[in-house]
C-alpha cells in the first residue's frame, strides 16, 4: 500500500519497481504496485518505461518479467542463471564429444544473446562470446529461435533489411521462410559459412515445462567436419537433456 506521505523521488520509484523483481518471478501490474508501494497508475507508467528500455518484458499472459538487457549490463538475472546452471553439464558433455565451440543462447528482440560458450583448444575462431549479441538470421541459434518465435518477429527481421554477411547468409523472405519451416520440421538448424568463413554450425531448440522454446544450443565447428554424425546427434541430445532439466516432457 502507498503511504500518503510518500516523498520518494522519481529515481527511487523507478528502483522500487526494479526491486519488486528481486526474486526473479513473473508479476502482474497489481503485484508490482503492491511490492513497490506505488499507485497502480504510476506503476503502469514506470513499467512501460522499463519495457520500452528493455529492462523488463511483458508476456502474453500480461505478467512482467526481468529482461535480458539487465543481464547484459551485469545484473545476474535469476532465470538466465538457472538456465546456465542446468545446461552446463550437457554443454560440457557436448564439448568433450566434439572439441569445438558449444553455445547456449536466448532471443533478445531481433538478436540472440549468448549465455554460455565452451571452447576446445583447436576450435575455429568465432566472434560469438558470452554476453555478445548477434543477429537472428545469420546464426544457427538465432535461426532456431526465429523459427519458433511468433510470425511478427520474422516480419520485423525482414523489415529491418537483414545484412548479408557472407554469400551463404540468407536474407530474402522466401528463402528465410523455407529455411525456418525446415528447421521446425527437422528439429535442427544446419548452417555452413553464413557468419564465419570456414565454419559450420548445428543448433537445436531448448523447451521449458510448458513446451515453449526458451533457448537454443549449438556447436560451431570447422566446415570440413560437417559430415561427421556426432554433431547433429550431440546437439539433439544436449537440447533434449536441458529441456528435461527445465521440466519439458519428451
Amino acid at each position: 500500500m502507498v503511504h500518503p506521505t510518500d516523498d520518494r523521488g522519481v529515481a527511487q520509484r523507478v528502483f522500487a519497481v526494479a526491486d519488486a523483481f528481486e526474486r526473479g518471478d513473473a508479476l502482474t501490474l497489481s503485484d508490482v504496485a503492491r511490492r513497490a508501494g506505488l499507485p497502480v497508475s504510476t506503476t503502469h507508467r514506470l513499467l512501460k518505461e522499463w519495457v520500452d528500455w528493455g529492462g523488463l518484458v511483458r508476456g502474453d499472459d500480461g505478467r512482467y518479467r526481468v529482461g535480458l538487457k539487465l543481464w547484459r549490463l551485469g545484473v545476474r538475472q535469476p532465470t538466465a542463471r538457472r538456465l546456465r546452471e542446468l545446461a552446463l553439464p550437457y554443454l560440457e558433455d557436448l564439448l568433450e564429444a566434439t572439441g569445438e565451440h558449444v553455445h547456449l543462447a536466448v532471443r533478445d528482440g531481433l538478436g540472440v544473446i549468448y549465455l554460455e560458450r565452451l571452447s576446445g583448444p583447436g576450435a575455429i575462431s568465432v566472434i560469438s562470446d558470452v554476453g555478445a549479441r548477434l543477429p537472428l538470421h545469420a546464426t544457427g541459434v538465432g535461426l532456431v529461435l526465429l523459427a519458433h518465435a511468433s510470425p511478427e518477429v520474422l516480419e520485423e527481421v525482414l523489415a529491418a533489411q537483414p545484412r548479408k554477411f557472407l554469400p551463404n547468409t540468407l536474407t530474402g523472405e522466401r528463402e528465410l521462410r523455407s529455411r525456418l519451416a525446415n528447421i521446425r520440421a527437422t528439429g535442427i538448424s544446419v548452417s555452413i559459412e553464413e557468419l564465419t568463413r570456414g565454419a559450420f554450425s548445428v543448433a537445436a531448440p531448448v523447451r521449458d515445462a510448458g513446451g515453449e522454446v526458451v533457448a537454443a544450443v549449438s556447436i560451431i565447428a570447422h566446415a570440413e567436419r560437417r559430415d561427421e554424425p556426432q554433431f547433429a546427434l550431440g546437439v539433439r541430445m544436449a537440447a533434449r537433456g536441458i529441456s528435461g532439466a527445465l521440466g519439458a516432457h519428451p
